[in-house]
């Protein structure tokens, strides 16, 4: 049986409004080296997650972009909105990534192997880039609501830098539907089964390359600090798994995907979208965010 647009129920909110904040951050210093609290672990993870952005984003925007034409005029806005988000936090991730460079990190191994991914998935056909594209907006949705959600994961950080990652994943909550409406309109005729299990294998492979190239990556950069083997793998593992333990807590919102019925704002967390003011010329909130229940 063949799905068509008008039966998929599409539960991103009709009054959401995707609001690009064009943000300057870290112009007038230079961040530290070890911005997150002095902890290595911490710095690396983040710093290694950063230099996936100017490229990585780039990418998505490519992706999405090339399904526009034929869109309903609400999911049209939606990308050109959601464009417009991206390429901010394209330029002020490659200004960060630039401030790490100068803070005395190598940044090339793990701008290559971003590279290399991206090439591998640009030579499949344009609906495969947007199952990446897709797969990997949840990653960073789920991602966002932990790091806003649990003020611990930047407890210790440098304001400015604090505020950069704060300012970032807002807007990923924003748009978190607009990847996924895209391809669920650019799939509209085909089988509900074909799309799964599309949807699935790519979540499946990004998953693998998501979770062995950032720990690869953050665990070169603490090689540069002088943190090797085991030391350097406890620390990392600790971290992410155990405390604050952000990869373990978002892995039932990943689970999530592979359900039947999955939509991104299955979830409305529209509440931690008060943790950044909308207006660019806003003030940030010094107030922490409340935990999500």
């Amino acid at each position: 049986m063949l799905i068509t647009m008008s039966a998929i129920p599409l539960p991103t909110p009709v009054e959401l409004s995707i609001t690009p904040r064009d943000r300057r951050f870290g112009r007038d210093a230079a961040t530290p080296r070890l911005w997150h609290g002095g902890r290595v672990e911490a710095t690396a993870i983040y710093n290694a997650l950063s230099t996936t952005f100017p490229k990585g984003e780039a990418f998505f925007v490519e992706s999405v972009r090339a399904f526009r034409d034929g869109a309903p005029p609400k999911l049209a806005e939606e990308i050109k909105a959601f464009t417009t988000q991206e390429a901010i936090h394209s330029r002020e991730h490659d200004a960060f990534n630039r401030r790490a460079v100068d803070a005395g990190y190598d940044l090339s191994k793990l701008e290559q192997r971003v590279a290399h991914r991206l090439a591998i998935t640009r030579g499949r056909p344009p609906v495969v880039s947007l199952a990446a594209t897709m797969a990997l907006e949840h990653f960073t949705a789920i991602l966002a609501h932990e790091l806003l959600a649990d003020p611990r994961h930047l407890d210790g950080a440098e304001q400015e830098t604090a505020d950069l990652w704060r300012w970032h994943a807002i807007e990923e909550i924003e748009h978190k539907g607009v990847a996924y409406d895209t391809w669920l309109n650019a799939t509209r005729q085909w089988p509900r089964f074909t799309r799964w299990k599309l949807k699935a294998r790519v979540m499946l492979l990004v998953t693998r390359n998501f979770l062995v190239d950032r720990t690869a990556g953050a665990l070169e950069l603490m090689r540069q600090d002088g943190v090797t083997g085991l030391r350097a793998w406890r620390l990392l593992l600790t971290y992410l798994w155990v405390r604050p333990g952000m990869f373990r807590k978002i892995a039932g919102a990943w689970l999530s995907f592979f359900l039947p019925g999955f939509h991104p704002w299955n979830v409305d967390d529209r509440h931690l979208l008060g943790a950044y003011p909308a207006s660019a010329s806003d003030e940030t909130p010094k107030r922490k965010v409340r935990r999500a229940v």
